[in-house]
């Protein structure tokens, strides 16, 4: 026998059960500010201006796949990070140290944009970037860089602009987006 206290029990479990499926559909925006030149990441449409926009949707309540997978969720202090010391990691094809190098961002659950060098002319650009000759890997972190591979430095580095040093519970590895 059904009371009113029990529908009330059972009406506060379908709305609680339907919000949790209408949050997996969120949908969030990654772009490049135009005026500051950062890095955003929010629910909210970016700006018309806005460069270097990425667009991840979630599943939605009836499981279709999105048109891109949804990021694992960064952890609060590695979205802070990411938005005010953005992470560039400069690499070479078949280079051992570059691997080494983006394993470790992978590991720290560092979001970060890789950018492989082709030619003698994209490398001189970078070293005309970073001031100086570059060996690579190289990193970038907010204005900040480092040339050539040495973890104890590039942890150093990356403490000092507040990203985590290890992946949260819950979140995933860093990934990179190439260019």
């Amino acid at each position: 026998m059904w009371c009113a206290d029990s529908f009330r029990r059972a009406a506060l479990f379908l709305s609680l059960l339907l919000a949790a499926t209408t949050v997996n559909g969120q949908t969030t925006y990654r772009w490049i500010d135009a005026k500051t030149g950062r890095t955003v990441i929010s629910d909210h449409p970016p700006p018309a201006d806005a460069r270097q926009v990425t667009i991840y949707k979630g599943q939605g309540s009836s499981g279709e796949s999105a048109e891109k997978p949804a990021p694992a969720p960064l952890s609060y202090a590695a979205r802070q990070a990411s938005e005010k010391f953005p992470v560039v990691l400069y690499t070479a094809a078949e280079c051992d140290e570059c691997r080494a190098a983006r394993d470790l961002l992978t590991r720290r659950g560092i979001p970060f944009t890789e950018k492989l060098l082709r030619s003698q002319a994209e490398f001189a650009e970078v070293n005309q970037q970073l001031g100086g000759r570059s060996l690579l890997p190289s990193l970038v972190v907010g204005r900040k860089n480092l040339r050539g591979f040495a973890s104890g430095d590039w942890n150093e580095l990356l403490d000092l602009a507040g990203y985590p040093a290890s992946t949260a519970y819950g979140s995933g590895p860093g990934t990179p987006k190439a260019e």
